[in-house]
């Protein structure tokens, strides 16, 4: 069978473009509340070294420890910047 020379390559995709202007899309009006809704962070793979006894009280409720551990961490963080504003 004989490839066409007009196919896209192989692992080609379409990206669609995003507007990241002020105005609400004429077509889908979205609120900054409903965007956020939807945020998920990009999670960043690190090697961390914590206190045993840290991580057993982490883990004692059972699995998603590191999601636990990674909500008190936010926590923190916000506070930190919020005290900073």
């Amino acid at each position: 069978m004989r490839r066409s020379t007009k196919s896209s390559p192989v692992g080609a995709r379409r990206r669609s473009r995003l507007s990241v202007s002020g105005k609400e899309s004429k077509r889908h009006p979205v609120s900054m509340g409903e965007v956020l809704e939807y945020y998920k962070p990009l999670k960043k793979p690190v090697t961390l070294r914590l206190d045993a006894d840290v991580v057993a009280w982490f883990k004692r409720d059972g699995r998603r420890y590191q999601t636990r551990i990674n909500a008190a961490l936010r926590r923190v963080m916000e506070r930190e910047m919020k005290a900073q504003v």
